[in-house]
């Protein structure tokens, strides 16, 4: 059967243990025939990547684990010569530490950059899923366990089926088809902030509407009077703002590339 990865990016929190975790097990640590040490510093077999978006004071920081992605269709093992890299039969991609030294193609075919090289060792390194305790009866990988949150889930796909409906992964036009999956991505967002400069107050319960095609979003301004729209996707929206005794303030287009702060907004008395 098949292992996969299902990773919560909503319940991730950046603590990182992930990425320690992986360190602390493989640094140091021969365990071949799965892998060399992992060197102390320059690689990441489990890396978070963090990716800031909006604008001061309105910013969301987003987290995501990354790993191997034991791809079905996975160019390093058409790169490897001599059977370097290979699909055990859980679907786990290994490369040979002892076929592969000098063969560093298999790093540059990687469309995902998780594949490294060891120039001591002259020899292409990456995630191995802890194949070393998976055999041993361990049953899974350190990255999972060390997650506080349980936002790595590592089995077969089978069993975690109900996970991955719905979840996406890195890249699909690649057409690698990888195995690591991740659940609510999060999203864009479209915020701001409301005052009245006469009266030197922020306007509070304030009703914004969004709007794209046939869609329509609505929030009001909080007790700070800040306005968020959460979770969209790319696109060109409408917003339109109104508040009893101001006049409606709209903006068109309000193109979402990228999470968007309108920054602080003046409403003008009726």
């Amino acid at each position: 059967m098949s292992k996969v990865f299902v990773v919560d990016l909503a319940k991730c929190t950046g603590c990182y243990n992930c990425q320690l975790a992986c360190k602390d097990e493989n640094c140091g640590n021969d365990w071949t025939p799965y892998a060399k040490p992992q060197p102390m510093t320059g690689q990441f077999w489990t890396k978070l990547e963090e990716s800031t978006h909006g604008s001061k004071p309105k910013v969301k920081v987003f987290y995501r684990a990354t790993f191997c992605n034991n791809c079905k269709n996975a160019p390093c093992i058409k790169a490897a010569k001599d059977d370097a890299v290979y699909r055990r039969e859980d679907g786990i991609v290994i490369i040979d530490p002892e076929k592969a030294v000098g063969q560093k193609q298999i790093v540059e075919s990687c469309p995902y950059g998780m594949i490294y090289w060891n120039e001591e060792l002259k020899l292409a390194q990456k995630c191995d899923g802890c194949a070393h305790l998976l055999d041993n009866g361990y049953g899974m990988p350190r990255c999972v366990e060390a997650c506080p949150v349980d936002a790595i889930k590592f089995g077969d796909a089978e069993d975690l089926k109900d996970d991955i409906m719905g979840a996406e992964v890195l890249h699909p036009e690649y057409g690698t088809y990888p195995q690591v999956y991740y659940r609510n991505a999060p999203g864009m967002f479209v915020g701001g902030l409301l005052y009245d400069a006469k009266e030197e107050e922020v306007i509070i319960g304030a009703k914004c509407r969004l709007t794209n095609g046939g869609k329509t979003w609505i929030t009001y301004t909080d007790e700070f009077g800040d306005f968020w729209f959460k979770d969209l996707a790319k696109g060109v929206y409408k917003l339109a703002i109104e508040k009893d005794g101001y006049v409606t303030k709209t903006f068109d287009p309000v193109r979402v590339e990228d999470c968007v702060n309108l920054g602080d907004i003046e409403m003008e008395k009726a």
